[in-house]
C-alpha cells in the first residue's frame, strides 16, 4: 500500500517536470535549498515553441508636413497631419492689446472672456458646449499682446461641425448686454485677483513691459484697467472688431486633419461668411512699430492681509531687470531661447531634482550661493517686431534698498553667460530641452 502511494507520488511530479518542461525548456529550473522548483526564465532569448514576433518598423518616409493654403479672400489655412482620432483646430487672429492705441485699453481682454458665448447659432454658451460634448470636445480663447486664438479640440469626425462653430463664434458673436454685464464683473474679479495673487510674476511682466515700451503697442496694458471697465460696450467692440477681425489678418488652423478637408470646411464657412459688424472697404488698422523706450516703474503693496492660511505671505521685495532683444522672425531667436534655457532660474523652493532647473546658471550661481534670494528666473518674451530678455528676483525686506540693487546687478553678472563658461555639452543639452519641449506642444495638439 504504501509502496503503491510512492508510486503515484512519483508519476504526478513527473507529469509536472514533463508539462513544466514543454513550457518552459530543459534550461528553465533552479534548485534552492530548500528543494523547491521555481522556473528561471530568460529574457534574452525567446521561449521555446512560441512563434517569433513580428514589431512594427518605420522606414523614415513617413512625415507631416506642415501645408498652408491662401483663400481668395486672404484667410490662411494651415494644418499638420498626425496620428489620431482627435485633432484641434483654431482661429488665430492678428489683434492684441498692442492694437488697442485709438481704442480703450482692455478690448481684447473683454474679447477673451465674451469668446463662445451666444452667436447666431447658439443661444447661449451651454448650447456650444453641449454641441462640443458631442464630438468629445472643449473649447478655449486666450489673448496676448497681438495674438487672439480660438480653439477647438474634438473628434476628427466632428470636424465640419467644429469650423462652423468656429465661424460663428468669431464673426457672429451677439455680445448681448448681460454678456457685456457678465463680462465686466469677471474682469473686476480677475483683477482683484492679480493684487492679490502672492506670485507677481503677472504683475510684474506688465510692469516690464510699460517700463520698455512706455505707451506704445506692447507696453500697451494687456489686462483691462479699472477705470475702463465701464467705458467698454458694444459698440466700442464692434469698432475693433471691424477693423481687426478681417480675413487676411486671419489664419485657420488645424492638428490631426487631412490638409484637403479642413480647406474644404474653411471654403464652406469662412470663405463668403459676412461678420455681424459688418464690413468696410479700408480697414483702420495700427501699423506702429514697437519701439523701445527703457525706464523704471514701480509699485507699492502691502501683502500682510491676504495670507490664506496662519502663516503670513514673505515680504519680499521683487525686481524685474530687462534688456531689449530680438523678435522672433530674425536669426537670433534660437540663439536667445537656447540663452534663456541655460540661466533659468526658479524659486528656492521649486528645485524638485536634476531636469528641472537645479544645474542652470541662475541656480548654481544664485540661488545656491545666497540664502537671502527667494527667487530667480529669467524669461524671453518675443514678438514679430522686438522682445525681451527678463530677469526676475525676489529677495527679502531685511535687506537694504542698496543692497538689493546690488544683488540684482550680481544677478545678470553671475547668470550671465561668457565665453569662457559656455561649453558644447552645456549647449546641446538646452538645444535638446528646446527640441523636447517644440514636441511636446506638437503632441499637445496645439494649432
Amino acid at each position: 500500500m504504501l509502496s503503491a502511494s510512492r508510486n503515484k507520488k512519483k508519476k504526478k511530479e513527473l507529469v509536472v517536470s514533463l508539462s513544466d518542461w514543454l513550457m518552459f525548456g530543459i534550461a528553465a529550473y533552479r534548485k534552492y535549498s530548500s528543494g523547491s522548483r521555481y522556473p528561471n526564465i530568460s529574457l534574452s532569448e525567446p521561449l521555446p515553441g512560441i512563434p517569433k514576433p513580428l514589431f512594427a518598423s518605420g522606414d523614415g518616409l513617413e512625415k507631416y508636413e506642415t501645408r498652408i493654403t491662401t483663400l481668395e479672400n486672404g484667410l490662411k489655412v494651415a494644418s499638420q497631419n498626425k496620428f489620431g482620432q482627435f485633432c484641434t483646430v483654431g482661429i488665430l487672429v492678428n489683434s492684441g492689446s498692442r492694437h488697442e492705441a485709438k481704442y480703450p485699453s482692455g478690448v481684447a481682454h473683454f474679447i477673451e472672456k465674451l469668446a463662445f458665448s451666444s452667436t447666431a447659432q447658439y443661444g447661449s454658451k451651454d448650447e456650444i458646449l453641449l454641441t462640443l460634448e458631442k464630438h468629445g470636445g472643449i473649447c478655449d480663447c486666450q489673448t496676448s499682446r497681438d495674438t487672439t486664438m480660438y480653439a477647438v479640440s474634438a473628434e476628427v469626425k466632428g470636424l465640419d461641425t467644429v469650423v462652423s462653430l468656429l465661424s460663428d463664434a468669431v464673426l457672429q458673436p451677439r455680445l448681448l448686454d448681460d454678456e457685456i454685464e457678465m463680462t465686466r464683473m469677471a474682469v473686476r474679479f480677475e483683477l482683484e485677483d492679480l493684487n492679490m495673487r502672492p506670485d507677481p510674476e503677472p504683475l510684474l511682466t506688465e510692469m516690464i513691459h510699460a517700463a520698455a515700451y512706455r505707451g506704445n503697442t506692447v507696453g500697451l496694458p494687456r489686462f483691462c484697467p479699472v477705470d475702463n471697465v465701464d467705458k467698454i460696450d458694444k459698440n466700442v467692440l464692434h469698432n475693433y472688431l471691424r477693423n481687426y477681425y478681417r480675413p487676411e489678418r486671419m489664419v485657420l488652423a488645424g492638428v490631426g486633419i487631412e490638409h484637403e478637408q479642413l480647406v474644404e470646411c474653411a471654403r464652406k464657412y469662412l470663405l463668403g461668411a459676412k461678420p455681424v459688424w459688418g464690413t468696410t472697404a479700408v480697414a483702420n488698422v495700427d501699423l506702429s512699430v514697437a519701439q523701445y523706450t527703457g525706464g523704471i516703474v514701480k509699485m507699492e503693496k502691502d501683502m500682510s492681509d491676504v495670507s490664506l492660511g496662519p502663516t503670513p505671505i514673505p515680504e519680499l521685495t521683487h525686481i524685474m531687470i530687462g534688456l531689449e532683444s530680438c523678435s522672433f522672425l530674425e536669426d537670433d531667436f534660437i540663439p536667445l531661447a537656447v540663452l534663456n534655457m541655460m540661466m533659468g532660474g526658479g524659486g528656492s523652493f521649486s528645485a524638485g531634482g536634476p531636469g528641472k532647473g537645479m544645474f542652470t546658471r541662475l541656480y548654481l550661481n544664485v540661488l545656491n550661493r545666497h540664502h537671502w534670494m527667494y527667487n530667480a528666473t529669467a524669461y524671453h518674451h518675443s514678438y514679430e517686431d522686438s522682445g525681451l530678455l527678463c530677469i526676475h528676483a525676489s529677495l527679502f525686506n531685511k535687506y537694504s534698498i542698496k543692497y538689493k540693487c546690488i544683488s540684482a546687478k550680481r544677478i545678470f553678472h553671475r547668470g550671465y553667460i561668457t565665453e569662457k563658461r559656455l561649453t558644447t555639452t552645456a549647449l546641446k543639452g538646452c538645444a535638446y530641452i528646446i527640441t523636447d519641449h517644440m514636441v511636446l506642444q506638437a503632441q499637445l495638439r496645439a494649432p
